[in-house]
């Protein structure tokens, strides 16, 4: 990998309105490209919206759906990708050959590739399929990238699997922040009125999004995904109010120390953008712990305990 610029955005998304959706993508793209960066990572199902899919009949949904890479969101992706020289990511509904839906991360290439990555541990619609496979390709610009999607990040051997297949950036679009979620100290609901005062009370808004709600609860795990990995991570994630949730944005770049290299904490649309020093992949302690692996120790890894569960419910305690 050489020294590369990248950028990663937060933005608010329309439920179910792709024009604007895909506007916000051109602008910040368009952005991007004005600052020379070579990749940019957009949120999960940012195209399609999110949180309001799990209200969606089958019809709608189907509705909502599209083929890659030949549906219209990815042509558009790929033609940006090609007028500025950049590598683009972005999340949708898939409509897959096999006639399933998948929560879907798109990434065009300027030389006309391009990759998908299906989620793995699937919740938000009983309509989605999880896949079946890691993502991680290499990319026109000297660099070696894989995808994982929210909850993907949740689990570490998805992490683990990934820098093991050779990734060296990883992008991982997100929805979260401002989540119920069942366990007593995770996620909790942010103060929708809080939110709403976000411009008189800009203090208050920044504690809200930042503490145990959003970017606290992401600091106690996200950053060992590229520690102990050994890689790159672009965090991307949505901002405001989804349904009846309000994200909390934190877009960021962490390095393979799992030290931050640009963050936003606005309590709006934004774009970080940050240089990656490909020198420190070779010195980081997560690459160089991986070279010490005693494979033949982690039989148990891969054997059935009796105790996993659908991801629905899971996340949903069901």
């Amino acid at each position: 990998m050489r020294d590369i610029r990248v950028a990663t955005v937060q933005f608010q998304h329309a439920p179910g309105d792709k024009s604007y959706n895909l506007d916000r993508i051109r602008h910040f793209v368009t952005r991007a490209a004005g600052e020379r960066a070579e990749i940019i990572a957009f949120p999960e199902m940012c195209i399609t919206g999110y949180w309001h899919t799990r209200k969606l009949s089958r019809d709608e949904f189907a509705a909502l759906s599209e083929p890659t890479p030949d549906g219209p969101s990815s042509r558009m992706l790929l033609d940006l990708s090609r007028e500025h020289g950049m590598t683009i990511g972005a999340g949708l509904v898939e409509l897959g050959e096999d006639g399933k839906f998948y929560n879907s991360y798109l990434v065009a290439m300027p030389d006309g590739r391009w990759a998908v990555h299906r989620k793995l541990h699937v919740f938000v619609s009983e309509f989605l399929s999880p896949g079946s496979n890691y993502t991680v390709f290499d990319t026109p610009h000297g660099c070696r990238v894989g995808v994982l999607i929210c909850y993907d990040n949740n689990i570490v051997e998805n992490a683990r699997a990934t820098a093991l297949l050779g990734a060296e950036i990883l992008l991982a679009p997100h929805q979260t922040g401002g989540c119920d979620s069942v366990s007593p100290r995770g996620m909790k609901p942010v103060d929708r009125t809080i939110w709403d005062r976000r411009e008189e009370d800009p203090a208050a808004c920044e504690a809200e999004l930042c503490g145990p709600k959003g970017r606290g609860w992401l600091m106690r795990w996200l950053p060992s995904r590229a520690h102990d990995n050994g890689m790159f991570l672009l965090f991307s994630n949505g901002v405001g109010p989804d349904d009846d949730e309000v994200r909390t944005g934190n877009a960021m770049v962490l390095d393979p120390y799992g030290e931050i290299v640009a963050e936003t904490r606005a309590a709006g649309d934004a774009m970080v953008v940050a240089d990656l020093d490909a020198s420190l992949l070779s010195s980081s302690s997560g690459r160089r712990w991986m070279r010490a692996r005693r494979p033949e120790l982690y039989e148990p890894l891969v054997q059935r305990t009796g105790q996993e569960e659908e991801t629905r419910r899971v996340r949903f305690g069901a």
